[in-house]
């Protein structure tokens, strides 16, 4: 009977262990001088979830040589929510829950191609001269407001969320770049941002997009776990160049071409620079006016060498540069719709 309580008591402390969640921000070390920078993405399509988030993450770890990440961004476009738990699963049976941030969205793209149904894709940030921190806020109150009839309402709730997030940061005014995702469909998107730069300010380069809207569906990964009217940043530092340029159509044609001219835009905007990784945050809007999926990606894949990375995802909103080839100005990043906003980063 002793035996059998002791038994009783382990498995009640493996599952407890198994349920803690770990909400606390991340903080990778202080990158070195000179350190290595290294991004590294993978996709894979399944129709059995956890097998696609595994295959992604083996094929991820394989690259990676041995080097152990310190994050990875994980987006999938599974359609329900069971499918996403158990891609999540498969990702974190070769990193661990807690480097997994991410979230659903309507379709993606690396440079292996393009996938718009029971997929996952994956990008680490890895490498001692890189520093990754990264948080969460979560239940804003903003989900269930209409940007119609709640408007002061929608505003101070996500200005909130943005501010908080922002604030959890050590430093973030120092960022070199900050990738933010969150439950606020465009143009929602825009409060979010205007809450995390007034804590931020302006001037930080940022990207990312609003997770997908579809019925039930619209959760952030944070450290593993899915989180609804929520989101997080992760902010970057490292000593490397950011050229970014947002482009924004709503035809077929058009889609294709501003893929091409401003992917090219943010290449030659590096200058000198070695790209390291090109990250799009894409609409779905933009998805949805494609005759061919992969006609985008192509568009893309004629400015940017094999060699480099592309890590894109489509979106219900978009964080990144305005379209200066509609006349827009104003602040390094901005939230849109029907855009596809480019980040390249370089050394």
């Amino acid at each position: 009977m002793k035996i059998e309580k002791l038994l009783s008591l382990a498995v009640i402390l493996v599952l407890a262990g198994c349920a803690t969640v770990d909400k606390s921000a991340l903080t990778s070390p202080v990158p070195s001088s000179g350190g290595e920078i290294i991004f590294k993405t993978a996709m894979a399509e399944n129709e059995d979830a956890f097998a696609a988030g595994q295959d992604a993450a083996e094929a991820l770890a394989a690259k990676l040589g041995g080097t152990v990440p310190h994050a990875v961004l994980m987006m999938d476009c599974y359609d329900s929510v069971e499918a996403k738990e158990l891609a999540i699963a498969g990702a974190a049976s070769v990193f661990g829950k807690d480097k997994i941030f991410g979230g659903a969205v309507y379709g993606m793209y690396t440079q292996q191609g393009a996938a718009d149904l029971d997929g996952v894709s994956l990008l680490a940030l890895a490498g001692d001269g890189l520093q990754v921190q990264a948080a969460l806020v979560e239940t804003m109150g903003a989900s269930t407001l209409s940007l119609e009839t709640q408007e002061a309402e929608l505003t101070a709730a996500l200005n909130a969320g943005g501010a908080a997030l922002a604030a959890q940061i050590p430093q973030v005014e120092q960022s070199e770049l900050v990738i933010l995702m969150g439950d606020a469909h465009s143009p929602k998107n825009q409060l979010l941002l205007d809450g995390f730069q007034s804590v931020a300010g302006t001037k930080i380069p940022i990207t990312g997009g609003s997770i997908s809207k579809n019925d039930g569906l619209n959760y952030v990964y944070y450290r593993g776990e899915m989180y609804r009217d929520s989101a997080f940043a992760v902010a970057l530092k490292g000593g490397f160049s950011v050229a970014q340029a947002g482009r924004q159509a709503k035809s077929n044609d058009a889609v294709i071409s501003t893929a091409d001219e401003g992917s090219a835009t943010a290449m030659k905007a590096l200058g000198s620079a070695t790209p390291l990784v090109v990250i799009t945050y894409d609409c779905a809007g933009r998805m949805g006016k494609l005759d061919h999926l992969s006609d985008e990606l192509a568009a893309i894949q004629k400015n940017v060498d094999s060699s480099v990375p592309v890590f894109g995802c489509y979106c219900a909103g978009e964080f990144g540069a305005a379209d200066t080839m509609q006349g827009e100005t104003g602040n390094v990043s901005v939230g849109r719709g029907w855009h596809v906003m480019f980040t390249v980063l370089g050394k």
